[in-house]
């Protein structure tokens, strides 16, 4: 997920960019046409019915690149912190992968404890036995309290993993994020009307004090984390990245026998955050709510500071007066987010984990899994990815189509994940052609035999070999592309499935992000794709946006240290 690198036309004046014939139903002129993130609100307008958008005049306004940005500081808490559960790193360790939480004895231990406590737990790939957790304070086969068990679901969701001195961007958490911005927060209730807690990852802490255990956590992302070169990408940045987390803490809940239910934004969902403390409420995305212990309540009655009753149609935080004029994409991004909202209950978190999936010889339990994952590491700071070509087994692609094909709670997020369309370039995998696959239902399918796909996807990227970044696309045995028909997808769902469908891109993605690291392989989620040449490439349709994309490739020791940050 990168900024693009082309430079900006000199105004929208078709005519000075020379002769131009629109090539699909969004395209633009010059060498923008090609450029993924200012192609976006073009594939918005389509979507909602426009059918030869323009693009907007703040599309051709010079940017300042994006190393430039300084992101503002993260929202903190006055007051006491409390810090999280410490040895969720141990309990990770004693949970084989892909070993996820079954019926054993009491319903509510930790999963941690009940896979502990099996007589025969599925041996390690290295031999060595699994270690136990440390016992909880009621002694061992007790079950931890709920709040404990919260904890360290956070913890696994974004607990930093390590620190890497090589790597321009730190710190790195158990999910991908765009430069190690992690804009997407996650905030806690105080229970009995006290103010919401945020969670500080870098601080292993919550802050404030609790008066009753949590019933909601709610999670929300902030705009102005993302550097203004990505324009009105920075949007859809957050909504992706949503899906990612939403996925990170399924999981932890679900690892750590926490049942939940994901309640989408309503219409007054706005209403909430202001009550999080936020002094910049406007700036951030309408929040998800998690209710917890399968009951939950509404997010915004008794659990913040005292407020006017709901009321709908109630004004959104307004953003200042000046940011239309300061900076137009981020007011118009603003507006699209306050319109995606849904109508339907609180949907129960299932599972994020497929199931039937081989152990792993690489990643033999849950803490070696998430410590395994990145994006494919360089030496000496140098950006980019780097990679070796070498032929992988059939299982990892096998395992990246079962990642892939779990759906994301509720039915509104479900619908939009099954409208993408996955469509992989695979080469070097044993037993499979190489050439252009679609992975449906858990398998792949050869749809055209292609060896020279890689190479001529790499030739596409906007971020090629050079002195000072690296590429690993050409040697990649697998690159994922998630794309979707935006007018279809506006049929079905209206204007909330845009931001449906990329809540569901991330939330497939984390996913693929897994399965690479149990293979051994980093993944790499990028937008930096010349869409148009990459279409062809595919053989996807001109009214198939492509949302996301995925690079799986076979790491190269870069020689770097990697400092273990886990608790």
């Amino acid at each position: 997920m990168t900024a693009p690198t082309a430079p900006r036309a000199a105004s929208g004046d078709s005519a000075a960019a020379g002769a131009w014939t629109r090539r699909g139903p969004v395209d633009l002129p010059g060498p923008e046409g090609d450029n993924s993130i200012a192609r976006e609100p073009l594939w918005y307008a389509y979507g909602a019915g426009v059918d030869a958008p323009e693009a907007p005049a703040w599309t051709w306004v010079p940017q300042p690149p994006p190393d430039t940005h300084v992101p503002p500081p993260p929202p903190r808490g006055g007051g006491p912190r409390e810090p999280l559960p410490l040895g969720t790193h141990d309990r990770l360790t004693a949970l084989p992968y892909p070993a996820r939480p079954g019926p054993l004895g009491s319903a509510d231990r930790p999963a941690a404890e009940r896979y502990a406590s099996r007589p025969n737990p599925a041996p390690r790939p290295d031999g060595r036995p699994h270690p136990l957790p440390a016992p909880s304070p009621a002694g061992r086969g007790a079950a931890e309290p709920v709040a404990d068990r919260l904890g360290r679901a956070l913890v696994t969701a974004f607990g930093p993993q390590r620190r890497e001195p090589e790597n321009p961007y730190n710190d790195h958490r158990p999910y991908a994020s765009p430069r190690c911005l992690f804009p997407v927060h996650a905030f806690v209730d105080g229970g009995a009307g006290m103010p919401w807690r945020l969670l500080e990852p870098d601080r292993h802490a919550l802050t404030g004090a609790p008066a009753a255990p949590a019933r909601n956590v709610v999670l929300t992302g902030r705009y102005t984390s993302v550097p203004p070169a990505y324009q009105w990408f920075r949007g859809s940045l957050i909504a992706i990245e949503l899906g990612f987390v939403l996925r990170a803490l399924s999981l932890g809940l679900e690892l750590f026998d926490v049942p939940a239910r994901l309640r989408l934004p309503g219409r007054d969902a706005h209403r909430l955050l202001p009550a999080l403390g936020l002094d910049d409420a406007w700036a951030w995305s309408l929040p998800f709510v998690v209710e917890l212990d399968g009951g939950g309540v509404p997010a915004h009655a008794g659990h913040a500071p005292p407020e006017p009753p709901a009321q709908e149609g109630h004004a959104p935080p307004e953003p200042p007066d000046h940011l239309p004029r300061t900076d137009p994409a981020l007011a118009a991004l603003i507006r699209v987010n306050r319109e995606q909202t849904y109508g339907g209950a609180a949907a129960p978190l299932t599972t994020a984990v497929p199931a039937d999936l081989a152990p792993s010889a690489i990643a033999p339990d849950w803490a070696e899994l998430l410590w395994r994952r990145h994006s494919g590491r360089m030496p000496r700071a140098l950006h980019g990815m780097s990679g070796r070509r070498r032929t992988v087994p059939a299982e990892a692609l096998d395992s990246a189509a079962r990642w892939l094909s779990v759906p994301p709670p509720g039915p509104e997020l479900a619908a939009a994940f099954e409208a993408l369309k996955v469509t992989a370039v695979v080469q070097g995998v044993s037993g499979r052609t190489d050439g252009v696959h679609l992975l449906r239902d858990g398998a792949a399918h050869l749809l055209r035999a292609d060896p020279a796909a890689p190479r001529r996807l790499e030739e596409r990227y906007g971020y090629g070999l050079s002195p000072v970044n690296g590429c690993g696309i050409h040697d990649a045995p697998l690159t994922v592309f998630l794309s979707v028909r935006t007018r279809e997808l506006f049929e079905r769902l209206g204007t909330a499935g845009w931001g449906a469908v990329q809540h569901a891109a991330g939330w497939a993605a984390h996913g693929l992000c897994l399965s690479a690291a149990a293979s051994g392989l980093f993944a790499r989620p990028v937008r930096a794709f010349k869409e148009i040449p990459t279409q062809r490439v595919l053989g996807l349709d001109p009214d198939e946006m492509i949302v996301l994309s995925v690079v799986v490739g076979v790491p190269q020791d870069t020689g770097g240290a990697l400092l273990d940050l886990r608790l």
